[in-house]
């Protein structure tokens, strides 16, 4: 196995109030640098039974894995499929999005790949971005197309499916069109209790939220607007606060849309997520660095914790 040594290291982690409702919400005093050296990462997803998280270095084509107890990086899979986002399902089994292959895979228990889906209507998808699982074992994932307009994330191609999408895998495979009024649908994420799947959509630099009945949603109002950068991958804490990335690091919103506070970071932030064994750990992908730290919260639960 090929050690990727951790560059050590912390900076402040500043906290910035615009709600006294986010008053008690802080953690460490410094964000802890876990690694650097990507080109642009994404994806992170924290595995509790293994202690480790993994995550994507889309443009040098490969997911990476840091461990918990040793802190020593190396390489989990190279190449990817210059995959982005990922997941855990009700087993603990990985969820991926490619954007190189234009397919979202599972990672079964022996390492076996296993395609969930690759193409709606006898077309190609464009580059699935992320991923979140329901409980029912239902897999729901966004379709931007930044995987396929150039070399760069994927293999520059054409959109076959008539534009960026969202869409629904059931647990028995069949495969649904949940939304298609999205410019760039990226990160997405179910409140505690899924009945509202929020999604953003980078493009417009909004997050829109969506009422979820069994297959279908409905809605869809905008919930925020980005007011720096724009948004890609989104988290939810127990208490349904949205944790979504920006330009200038994280911004946690309240379930009414209120902009609570900002931790910020310095770099660029692609995503996040929350494990530790507690799940009160932040895991933050920005730009070219892994940063974590321990908050007062605690990330919702997730299907395998059922």
């Amino acid at each position: 196995m090929t050690i990727l040594e951790p560059l050590a290291g912390t900076v402040p982690a500043e906290w910035e109030k615009f709600d006294d409702r986010f008053g008690g919400i802080r953690g460490d005093n410094h964000l802890e640098r876990l690694w650097t050296g990507g080109r642009w990462v994404e994806g992170p997803v924290y595995s509790p039974a293994g202690r480790y998280l993994l995550w994507s270095d889309i443009p040098n084509d490969r997911i990476l894995r840091w461990d918990e107890t040793s802190y020593q990086v190396s390489a989990f899979r190279t190449p990817a499929g210059n995959t982005n986002g990922h997941t855990l399902d009700q087993e603990g089994r990985l969820v991926s999005c490619e954007h190189g292959n234009r397919r979202v895979t599972r990672t079964e228990h022996n390492g076996r790949i296993s395609v969930l889906a690759d193409s709606y209507e006898g077309h190609r998808f464009n580059s699935p971005n992320d991923v979140v699982v329901k409980r029912d074992g239902s897999v729901w994932f966004t379709d931007p197309s930044y995987g396929i307009q150039s070399d760069y994330e994927g293999y520059a191609g054409e959109i076959e499916t008539g534009g960026c999408h969202v869409y629904r895998v059931s647990s028995d495979g069949a495969l649904t069109r949940v939304a298609d009024d999205f410019d760039g649908p990226n990160g997405l994420a179910f409140s505690p209790d899924e009945s509202l799947l929020y999604i953003t959509d980078t493009e417009r630099a909004h997050m829109r939220v969506f009422q979820v009945d069994g297959d279908r949603i409905s809605g869809g109002e905008v919930f925020a607007e980005c007011g720096n950068g724009a948004f890609d991958g989104i988290r939810i804490d127990t208490a349904g606060r949205v944790w979504a990335s920006a330009a200038d690091g994280v911004h946690v919103y309240h379930p009414d849309g209120t902009l609570l506070g900002k931790l910020h970071v310095p770099e660029t932030v692609s995503n996040l997520t929350f494990g530790g064994a507690k799940r009160n750990r932040l895991f933050i992908t920005a730009t070219t660095s892994i940063y974590s730290l321990f908050t007062t919260v605690n990330g919702a639960t997730q299907p395998y914790d059922h």
